[in-house]
C-alpha cells in the first residue's frame, strides 16, 4: 500500500528481519495465488476472499483491512486504476485487463507489504511493455538498497528506467519504510526530489513501490475516497517489494516462487 506521509526510521535486527521475512512470505503466497487463477470473469471480492482466507490460514493477518478505514483486505486496481482500488462483488476482470493487486500482512508485531500487477490473458503490446518496464524499474531500485547510498540513488535507479520507454511515475504517491507500523520513514519516491535524501542504513527495510503511467504522471482519487486514477485515464502498473538493507546487499523479503 503506497504511502505518502513522512515518519521516523528505524532499523532492524536479523532476528527482526527474519520475522519480517516470514511475514513476506506469506504476502507472496497470496500474490502467487492471485497470480494462478487470475482469469477473466473473477470479480474482485472473490480475489480479496481467497487472499484473507490465505493469509489467516498460514497465521498473520491482513494488514490493509481497516487500515484509516480501507474496506478490504486486499487493493485491487484495474486498468487506469494507480492504487487503492477496493474489492466488489460487482466488479469482474476481463479478457486483455491489466490488475494490480496489493496485499499486507501483520505476523508477530510486524508487517509485510508486496503488489504485482497480472495480466488477463491476452493484453496489448504497450501493457506489455508497461508492466515489463515496470518491473524492471523496481529491480533497478532493489539494486540500490545498499548501506551508504542514498534512498534518492533508488528514485533515480526507478524514474530514469521508466522515463527512457517514455512513461512516467506517480509522484502523489511513493514507497515507505516498514516494519511494525505499515508505514514507516523514510519515504521511497519513484522520482528524485530536490532535497537531500537519507542514508540507507544496515537494517533499514524499506517497500519500494513503482507506480507507472502510460501517460502523466498526474493522478486524482475517486470519491470513494481510495480508489486512485491516472488523470488521462490511461494505463498505469504497480510492482512493489519489501527490502532489507543489509551488509551483503539488498534482501527481498517478498520474493515469490519462480520469480524471475
Amino acid at each position: 500500500m503506497a504511502g505518502n506521509q513522512e515518519k521516523s526510521i528505524t532499523v532492524k535486527t536479523a532476528a527482526e528481519i527474519e520475522i519480517m521475512q516470514q511475514a513476506n512470505r506469506i504476502v507472496a503466497g497470496v500474490l502467487s495465488l492471485l497470480q494462478k487463477n487470475m482469469r477473466s470473469g473473477l470479480t474482485t471480492m472473490q480475489m480479496d476472499k481467497w487472499a484473507e482466507e490465505y493469509c489467516r490460514d498460514h497465521g498473520a493477518e491482513p494488514a490493509f483491512k481497516g487500515y484509516r478505514g480501507f474496506p478490504g483486505s486486499l487493493c485491487i486496481s484495474i486498468n487506469e486504476q494507480v492504487v487503492h482500488g477496493i474489492p466488489s462483488s460487482k466488479v469482474k476482470v476481463r479478457e486483455g485487463d491489466i490488475v494490480s493487486v496489493d496485499f499486507g500482512t501483520r505476523y508477530k508485531g510486524f508487517y509485510g507489504d508486496s503488489a504485482v500487477t497480472i495480466p488477463v490473458g491476452r493484453i496489448s503490446e504497450e501493457n506489455e511493455k508497461l508492466l515489463t518496464v515496470t518491473r524492471e524499474a523496481l529491480e533497478r531500485g532493489i539494486n540500490q538498497v545498499r548501506v551508504g547510498n542514498r534512498i534518492s540513488d533508488i528514485s533515480r535507479a526507478v524514474q530514469e528506467h521508466v522515463e527512457k520507454f517514455g512513461f512516467s511515475v506517480v509522484r502523489q504517491f511513493v514507497g515507505h519504510g516498514i516494519g511494525i507500523s505499515l508505514h514507516e520513514g523514510p519515504e521511497v519516491p519513484n522520482y528524485v526530489q530536490k532535497q537531500a535524501s537519507p542514508r540507507v542504513l544496515d537494517g533499514m527495510v524499506i517497500a519500494i513501490e513503482p507506480m507507472v503511467n502510460v501517460g502523466t504522471h498526474k493522478v486524482k482519487v475517486l470519491k470513494d475516497g481510495w480508489t486512485v486514477i491516472t488523470a488521462d485515464r490511461k494505463p498505469s502498473a504497480h510492482f512493489e517489494h519489501s527490502v532489507a538493507a543489509t551488509a551483503d546487499g539488498p534482501l527481498v523479503l517478498s520474493r515469490r516462487e519462480g520469480e524471475t
